[in-house]
C-alpha cells in the first residue's frame, strides 16, 4: 500500500494519515481526494455504519455530529465517533456523497468492542474501540483526564501507564517545541494548500506517515494493546474494498494507524487476531454533538483544545487572524465592554509583532489571546475568558434529520418539543414559564417527566421574579449523551407521558423510605400523570399508615404540601394527596411530645429543623382554599412550646 500514492492514478491504496478533528487536515484530505479521484473511500469508523451514510448528505444534517453505538439490550453500554465540519473524516465523507463515491468503515466492528468494554458503575458511554495515541481518535471515551495527544491517560502506575505514547508532544519536541499544539499549528494549520500536482497534494501525507513509521518503530503499539486487533480488521476491509472496487482506493485513518496498514500482512495473520472476539447486537444512529464536547476538557480523549478556532481556521482560511479579532470585538461589544475599531487594529498589530518575536510563520490562538488581554481588555482575564468560552470553546449544536433512526421515546420526544417550541441547545440558558399559559404549562410537563425519567434536560432553580406555584424557572442545555439515556429510558414505554407513568409506578413501588414515596407523588403532580397517582397513592398511604418514626414523617409532609399546591394550580384532582397530607399532619401532631423527650442538643436541633418544615407545611394546609380545618396550625405551636 502506498503511504504517498505517487503519481495521478495511484497503482495501489492511498493512505491518508490524519489528525482527528484538525482543520489542516481535512483540507488537505480534500486536496488528495480531489487530485486522486478514488473509486472509494475507506473510513476508520465501524462499519455497522455503512447503511448510515446516505444522511451525512441531507440537507437538515449539520455538524457537529456524531455516530452512536448501543448495544440494542443495555443502552448504556455505547460508544461516540463525533464529526465537526473541519473534521479529515467528515471532508471525506461529503466530498465521496457529493461525486457518488462509495464509502466503507473500516475500523473494528462496534459489535465486538462494545462486547469486550466492561460496564461503570453507572450507565453512561462506554470507549468502544479506545483511541490509540494517533494524532486524534475515532471513539470517544470518558476517562477521567486525557493524554495531550490524544488518547486517553491512564492513572499512573497501572499497567501500560508509562507506555502511553503523544506523537503529537513527541514529534513538537524533536522540531523543538514545548507546545504541541503550537508545533502543530505552525507546521499544519498555517500550512497553505499546496500548487495544482497530485505530489504536492500528498506531500504532507508522506511526511506524516514517515514520521509516525519512526515513532511505531520506537514505540511499538504505544501502550494500546487493542491497536494490532483494530488494524488487522482495517487491512482486512481494505483488501475487500480493492477486490471490489479496485486499487483506487483513499484511506482516512489516524495517521498513527498508517505504519500498520502499509505494512505487509497475510490474510490468515489478521484473521488470527480477530478469532473469538465477543461480539454483541449493536444498534447505531447520528445523534447531534457539541463543540464544548469536542474540547478535552470535557473528558473526551480524542478532544482538541480549542474546537471554535479551529472551525474558524476552517471556514475562514483568509486573513483568519483579523476576522478572528473582529468577531471577538463583536462579543464583547454585545457584553457592554468598550470596543472600537481602532482596537481591532490594534490587536491585530500586536498579535503579529508577538509572533514575530516568537518566531511563529503566523499569529496563532496564543497570540491572538494575548492581544485581545492587552488591548481589548486592558489587561483583565475576563474579556479573554469570555472569549475562551464563547469562540474558542463554542456552543455549536449540531442536527441531524428526522429520517435518522431513533428509538420510538426519541421520536416522541423530538415531536413534543417541537410542538412546544422548545429547541436543544448547546448553550446553557434560563427560561421562565408561565403556568397559566398552555404553552408554557405543557413545556414545565415535559422537563418535569423527563427528570422523572433521568433525563436532565433541565434543572429547575430558584425564580427571582416570584416566588408563587404559577412560575418555574428553569436552566436548559443540552448535551449529546442525553441521547444515551433516552435509549435507556425507552424501555419504560414509547412516549414521554407513558415512560415517565411506568417509571413513576416502578420508583413507588421499589421505595424504601416514605419521603421517597412523597417525592414520586410530587413529581407525578409536577410531570401531570394521572395514570400514574392511584398506584403512588396506594403506596404513600400504606407506607404513612406504618411509619411511627416522627422526623420521617415530618420530612415526608412537605413534600406532600407542595404536591398539593402544584395539582391546585395545574388544575390536577388532589383529594387523595390532600387526604394523605392531612392524616399524616394529624399524626405527627400526636407524636411530637413524646418524640421530642429525652434529646441530647444534636437531636433537638435536628428536631427544631423538622418542625419548622413542618410548621410551615400545616400552615399552607390550614388555608381553607387548600383544605379544611383550621387548628392544625396551633396544634404544632402548642407542640412546640
Amino acid at each position: 500500500m502506498s503511504r504517498s500514492g505517487e503519481g495521478a492514478v495511484p497503482a495501489e491504496p492511498v493512505l491518508l494519515g490524519v489528525r482527528h478533528h484538525g482543520p489542516g487536515s481535512a483540507r488537505a484530505v480534500r486536496a488528495a481526494l480531489e487530485q486522486t479521484a478514488p473509486r472509494a473511500v475507506l473510513i476508520e469508523g465501524p462499519p455497522e455504519a455503512d447503511a448510515l451514510v446516505p444522511l451525512a448528505g441531507h440537507p437538515e444534517m449539520r455538524p457537529p455530529v456524531a455516530l452512536l453505538a448501543h448495544v440494542r439490550d443495555a443502552p448504556g453500554r455505547s460508544a461516540f465517533w463525533p464529526l465537526a465540519e473541519f473534521s479529515p473524516e467528515w471532508v471525506a465523507l461529503r466530498w465521496a456523497l457529493e461525486r457518488e463515491v462509495p464509502v466503507r468503515f473500516i475500523d473494528l466492528p462496534a459489535a465486538h468492542s462494545l462486547a469486550t468494554s466492561e460496564p461503570g458503575p453507572e450507565p453512561g458511554p462506554e470507549p468502544g474501540p479506545e483511541p490509540g495515541p494517533e494524532l486524534g481518535a475515532g471513539a470517544t471515551p470518558e476517562p477521567p483526564e486525557e493524554a495531550p495527544g490524544g488518547g486517553p491517560a491512564t492513572a499512573p502506575g497501572s499497567p501500560g501507564a508509562a507506555l502511553r505514547t503523544d506523537p503529537l508532544g513527541a514529534l513538537a519536541r524533536a522540531a523543538g517545541y514545548d507546545d504541541a499544539e503550537a508545533w502543530w499549528e505552525d507546521v499544519v494549520e498555517h500550512r497553505t494548500a499546496g500548487g495544482p500536482g497530485v505530489a504536492d497534494a500528498l506531500a504532507p501525507f508522506a511526511a506524516v506517515a514517515e514520521a509516525m513509521a519512526t515513532l511505531r518503530e520506537t514505540y511499538g503499539d504505544g501502550g494500546h494493546p487493542e491497536d494490532p486487533v483494530r488494524e488487522a480488521h482495517m487491512r482486512l476491509r481494505v483488501r475487500a474494498a480493492r477486490r471490489e472496487f479496485g486499487d483506487r482506493v483513499a484511506v482516512v485513518c489516524g495517521a498513527w494507524h498508517v505504519p500498520a496498514l502499509a505494512r505487509r500482512t497475510t490474510v490468515t495473520a489478521d484473521r488470527r487476531l480477530l478469532t473469538g472476539l465477543p461480539k454483541a447486537k449493536v444498534e447505531l444512529t447520528w445523534v447531534p454533538w457539541t463543540h464544548r464536547r469536542l474540547s478535552r476538557h470535557s473528558g473526551y480523549g480524542a478532544g482538541i483544545a480549542s474546537p471554535g478556532w479551529y472551525g474558524h481556521l476552517f471556514r475562514v482560511p483568509d486573513r483568519p487572524v483579523t476576522r478572528w479579532l473582529t468577531k471577538a470585538a463583536g462579543l464583547l461589544r454585545a457584553e457592554d465592554y468598550a470596543v472600537s475599531p481602532a482596537h481591532v487594529i490594534e490587536a491585530v498589530r500586536l498579535a503579529e509583532g508577538l509572533a514575530a518575536v516568537r518566531g511563529r510563520p503566523l499569529p496563532g490562538l496564543a497570540e491572538t489571546t494575548d492581544a485581545i488581554r492587552a488591548v481589548m481588555g486592558d489587561g483583565s482575564d475576563v474579556p479573554a475568558a469570555l472569549i475562551h468560552d464563547r469562540l474558542v470553546v463554542g456552543d455549536a449544536l449540531g442536527e441531524v434529520p428526522d429520517g435518522a433512526p431513533a428509538v420510538p421515546l426519541q421520536r416522541d420526544l423530538t415531536r413534543t418539543a417541537r410542538a412546544l417550541r422548545l429547541k436543544p441547545e448547546a448553550a446553557e440558558r434560563e427560561v421562565e414559564l408561565d403556568l397559566r399559559k398552555e404553552t408554557d404549562a405543557g413545556r414545565s410537563r415535559l422537563l418535569h417527566r423527563l427528570r422523572l425519567l433521568g433525563i436532565p434536560w433541565g434543572e429547575p432553580v430558584r425564580s427571582r421574579a416570584t416566588t408563587g406555584t404559577f412560575r418555574e424557572t428553569w436552566r436548559l442545555r443540552w448535551e449529546p449523551e442525553l441521547s444515551v439515556k433516552v435509549a435507556e429510558a425507552g424501555i419504560w414505554g414509547t412516549t414521554v407521558r407513558s415512560a415517565a407513568t411506568a417509571k413513576a409506578e416502578a420508583d413507588a413501588g421499589a421505595a424504601t423510605a416514605l419521603a421517597e414515596v412523597t417525592a414520586v407523588a410530587e413529581s407525578c403532580l409536577l410531570a401531570a400523570l394521572p395514570d400514574a397517582l392511584p398506584q403512588v397513592m396506594r403506596v404513600l398511604a400504606d407506607r404513612a399508615a406504618l411509619d411511627t418514626d416522627v422526623g420521617r414523617l415530618a420530612r415526608a409532609l412537605p413534600a406532600l404540601v407542595r404536591a398539593v399546591r402544584y395539582g391546585d394550580v395545574r388544575g390536577t384532582d388532589g383529594a387523595a394527596l390532600r387526604e394523605v397530607a392531612a392524616g399524616l399532619a394529624e399524626r405527627i401532631f400526636v407524636g411530637l411530645p413524646p418524640a421530642c423527650a429525652g434529646l441530647d442538643a444534636d437531636a433537638a436541633t435536628e428536631m427544631r429543623d423538622h418542625l419548622d418544615a413542618t410548621h410551615r407545611a400545616v400552615t399552607l394546609l390550614s388555608r381553607p382554599e387548600t383544605i379544611g380545618g383550621g387548628g392544625a396550625v396551633e396544634s404544632v405551636e402548642a407542640a412546640a412550646g
